[in-house]
């Protein structure tokens, strides 16, 4: 067993008011909470990794190049493998949500990319 308490899990913040915590997983899957703040969109990118966006709290908007979906708290959406999309907070309060990748993957995708 391998448990991580949140308050010392791994934190990421790509921009103020954006925040990512990395909570367990393993190479073959990983969870990251995040929140947004309002009006906050993640940059257009894709990845090797399929993902599911579940929304915790508040509002997100999923953005593909083909779609767009607006999640309530307890939605979720899956996103393929390579496929572009982006994660905005469209309400006017925090958005919380949580990540869940496969394969795993670490903090070095936002950290080691090119723009």
């Amino acid at each position: 067993m391998k448990p991580v308490a949140f308050d010392e899990a791994e934190t990421y913040e790509p921009d103020e008011g954006w925040r990512r915590v990395s909570m367990a997983g393993s190479d073959r899957f990983s969870f990251e909470w995040f929140e947004k703040p309002p009006g906050h969109s993640s940059p257009m990118h894709d990845h090797e990794n399929e993902q599911v966006c579940l929304c915790l709290e508040g509002e997100l908007t999923v953005v593909s190049e083909d779609d767009e979906v607006t999640l309530q708290k307890n939605d979720s959406v899956l996103l393929e493998a390579n496929e572009p999309h982006r994660v905005e907070n469209t309400g006017d309060e925090r958005a919380v949500g949580l990540d869940v990748f496969a394969p795993g993957r670490s903090f070095d995708f936002w950290t080691d990319r090119e723009e």
